[in-house]
């Protein structure tokens, strides 16, 4: 009989471990259950249908979009336009400011010699108004200028 205690021990054991391993299984599968919320919160099929109509007419919108879209081919070309259209446009300001350029400095040599001439013309004046004036130095007054000293 003292043989068969030894045995019952381990089997005692035995079904302890096997009943605490399933109880911490079964712990596990609760957990990974769904409880009867999550059910509720499930897509149905009618959901799935619904959502597929959704996509279907975003699909279309983005096709329509994707038609409006320019390509990179597109912008290339167009940026190749507009570079050569602003070089053109670019060298005619260049043109315009290089003729506005040569007519002021044209401007600027007929005002030079018309104030050259009329330097010489004064001058020339002064030198006769002097020679007019030379017996009457009180007349320089009338000019502007101070009768010289001692006269």
């Amino acid at each position: 009989m003292s043989d068969q205690q030894p045995e019952n021990n381990n089997l005692i054991q035995f079904i302890a471990a096997k009943v605490e391993s399933m109880s911490g299984q079964m712990s596990e599968m609760r957990d990974q259950m769904a409880t009867k919320s999550d059910l509720e919160q499930m897509a149905t099929k009618s959901d799935f249908e619904s959502l597929r109509d959704q996509v279907g007419y975003l699909g279309g919108q983005v096709e329509t979009i994707r038609d409006q879209m320019a390509t990179k081919n597109d912008l290339a070309r167009l940026e190749e336009r507009l570079t050569t259209k602003l070089g053109v446009e670019v060298t005619t300001v260049r043109g315009d400011i290089e003729q506005v350029h040569l007519r002021l400095d044209s401007v600027d040599k007929l005002l030079r010699v018309r104030l050259d001439n009329i330097e010489v013309e004064v001058s020339r004046l002064r030198s006769v108004l002097y020679l007019l004036v030379k017996d009457r130095p009180d007349m320089l007054r009338l000019l502007g200028q101070a009768p010289p000293a001692g006269g």
